[in-house]
């Protein structure tokens, strides 16, 4: 994201830049809010985890329309912020959030099941003793 900003500061000036730089702080302040929550909650209550991540990505969703209707409606998009490198650059951040965590959920050691542990036997009568 911040060879974004400055790609953007030399393309386009300093609304580039400026578009970059919210751009990529809306990304990594979404996305990271989500994971935090869905680590949290997991954390305490792993069977809530998928339902509590699910609705993590549908505020993240609300939360990213809600930003851009702001930004839209205060005027900033256009004039001081670049509306092309701020969008782009959130595409670019999504994009690699998802290749990031997919990469390490792809290379996580989680076993499928919990592995038996045995148990002491405890000192039975023989067969058929009384």
């Amino acid at each position: 994201s911040l060879v974004l900003v400055l790609v953007a500061g030399l393309v386009a000036g300093s609304p580039g830049a400026s578009g970059a730089g919210v751009g990529a702080a809306l990304v990594l302040g979404v996305f990271g809010l989500g994971a935090v929550a869905v680590d949290l909650v997991s954390a305490v209550l792993p069977q809530a985890a998928l339902l509590v991540a699910l609705l993590t990505y549908t505020l993240q969703v609300l939360v990213m329309a809600l930003a851009f209707v702001v930004l839209t409606r205060s005027g900033l998009l256009g004039e001081e912020l670049s509306r092309e490198w701020l969008s782009g650059t959130v595409v670019a951040g999504t994009v690699a959030w998802l290749v990031v965590h997919l990469r390490s959920a792809v290379r996580a050691r989680i076993p499928a099941y919990e592995a038996v542990t045995e148990r002491p036997v405890r000192d039975a009568p023989e067969a058929g003793a009384r």
